[in-house]
């Protein structure tokens, strides 16, 4: 298996429904680290690192995201592997 690590910006109703839960709770189901955190500008803003099938699948269910939410959009870009032990939220930005 290969590692992998991505950055991902979700747009949509993606605060105040439980997102950053969510993608907490589905990142470390998965055994991927990294971080999550709210932007000022309304999006969700996310880097996970692991096997390239599980980074897969959690992009996958940020589609999805949780029952309240409605993701209009996602973009997602190579990130530099880092060095997170866990997977982490983060303070907004």
């Amino acid at each position: 298996m290969s590692r992998t690590a991505v950055h991902v910006i979700v747009e949509g109703r993606v605060q105040g429904v439980g997102y950053r839960a969510f993608v907490e709770r589905e990142a470390r189901s998965r055994g991927l680290t990294g971080w999550v955190r709210n932007r000022s500008d309304g999006s969700v803003e996310t880097v996970f690192a692991g096997e390239e099938e599980d980074v897969a699948s959690m992009i996958v269910a940020c589609h999805r995201g949780p029952r309240l939410s409605l993701v209009r959009g996602l973009r997602q870009e190579p990130h530099p592997a880092g060095d997170w032990k866990d997977f982490a939220v983060w303070p907004t930005v």
